[in-house]
C-alpha cells in the first residue's frame, strides 16, 4: 500500500487532517502522521519507507531524503519551497511540488493586519494613523501581492507594484499603478510589502541602497522569508531614521540588537504565522494531498518546481 507522511512540527488544523486523510484513504492510500516533533531525527526515521510526504515549513534535506527508500513526491503544502533540498530530490528522482495560491488569502490578511497594529501604535490606546491614502508598493504581484493590493484597495490605501515576471497590463487591471523598477517602488512608497522568494537572486537583495529610498515614514513590512533581506542594512536603517519601522512574520537572526534600541519601531511574530488560519490549512492541505494522488495515480506534474 502507497503510504503518505504528514511531516509537521506545526500541525495542521484538525478539519484540515481530516480533509487530507479523506482523500488519501479514499484513494487507497495509508496516511502516516508526524505531528508537533521536536527532533529532526523524528523526521529522518518516519520517512524511511514511505512513497509521499506533505510537509508545511520542515526541513526536507538531504539527509532526510538519503533515509527515504521509497520515496517518489513531496510536496510543501505552501507556495515556497526552499525548505526542501530540491538538488537532493532531483538526484534520487524524487519530484517536488508546490501549492501555489492556496495560502495566499492567509498571508496578505497577515500583512495588512500588521500595519494597521503599527499604525494603531501596537493598539496601546494612544491615537494612531489610518491606511486610507498611504501609499503601498507590493515586491512581486504573485497571489499573495494580488490579494494584498485587493484587501488594501479596501482600506483606501494607493497600490503600486513591482514584478518583472507579471505583464504591466495585468497589474493595472486589477487597479494598482504598474512600476517599471524596484529602485522606484521604494522611492515612491511609505510601506513596502515584500512576497519575494528567496533564492540566489533574491537574498539580502533587499539592502539599504532600496530602503534608504523610502519616503518618511518607512514601513517594512515582511511576510516573505528573512534570507531577502540584508539584516546589517535592516539595523542601519534602524539607527539612520528614526521613522523607520520593520513589521515581519519572520524572525531576524539579529532581533535582540534590534529589539533592545528599536522596540517601538519592530514587531515581529513569535512564531511564522502567514499561513495559520484554517482556512489556509484545509486548502494548502487538501491540494498537496489531491496533488500526491494525481501524481501517482495519474503521473500528474503539474505544480512541479525541481523540472
Amino acid at each position: 500500500m502507497t503510504k503518505v507522511l504528514v511531516a509537521t512540527d506545526k500541525a495542521f488544523a484538525p478539519v484540515a487532517v481530516k480533509g487530507i486523510r479523506e482523500v488519501i484513504e479514499n484513494a487507497g492510500f495509508e496516511l502516516i502522521l508526524l505531528e508537533n516533533y521536536t527532533s529532526p531525527d523524528d523526521f529522518i526515521k518516519a520517512v524511511a519507507d514511505v512513497d509521499a510526504v506533505i510537509v508545511r515549513s520542515d526541513k526536507a534535506d538531504k539527509t532526510v531524503i538519503d533515509s527515504a527508500g521509497n520515496l517518489k513526491i513531496i510536496v510543501r503544502a505552501g507556495a515556497g519551497y526552499d525548505n526542501i533540498d530540491l538538488a537532493a530530490a532531483t538526484s534520487k528522482g524524487v519530484v517536488v511540488m508546490n501549492t501555489p495560491g492556496q495560502n495566499s488569502n492567509a498571508v496578505a490578511e497577515l500583512a495588512l493586519g500588521l500595519m494597521v497594529y503599527y499604525f494603531r501604535n501596537f493598539f496601546n490606546g494612544k491615537s494612531g494613523l489610518e491606511l486610507k491614502d498611504k501609499k503601498l508598493g507590493i515586491h512581486a504581484y504573485g497571489a499573495v501581492g494580488r490579494n494584498v493590493a485587493r484587501i488594501a484597495k479596501g482600506f483606501g490605501m494607493d497600490c503600486y507594484a513591482f514584478d518583472p515576471f507579471i505583464p504591466k497590463e495585468a497589474i493595472e487591471k486589477d487597479g494598482v499603478k504598474w512600476i517599471g523598477s524596484v529602485e522606484e517602488l521604494y522611492s515612491k512608497c511609505n510601506f513596502i510589502s515584500l512576497h519575494i522568494p528567496a533564492n540566489s537572486q533574491t537574498k539580502q537583495s533587499v539592502n539599504y541602497g532600496l530602503l534608504s529610498r523610502m519616503p518618511s515614514p518607512a514601513i517594512l513590512v515582511n511576510t516573505a522569508r528573512a534570507e531577502v533581506i540584508s539584516e546589517t542594512d535592516l539595523l542601519k536603517m534602524f539607527q539612520e531614521r528614526k521613522d523607520f519601522a520593520y513589521l515581519s512574520d519572520v524572525e531576524p537572526t539579529n532581533k535582540a540588537e534590534i529589539e533592545a534600541g528599536f522596540k517601538s519601531k519592530y514587531f515581529c511574530t513569535p512564531k511564522k504565522m502567514g499561513a495559520q488560519t484554517e482556512e489556509a490549512n484545509i486548502n494548502a492541505g487538501i491540494a498537496a494531498a489531491k496533488q500526491i494522488v494525481n501524481y501517482i495515480k495519474n503521473g500528474d506534474r503539474t505544480f512541479q518546481v525541481n523540472k
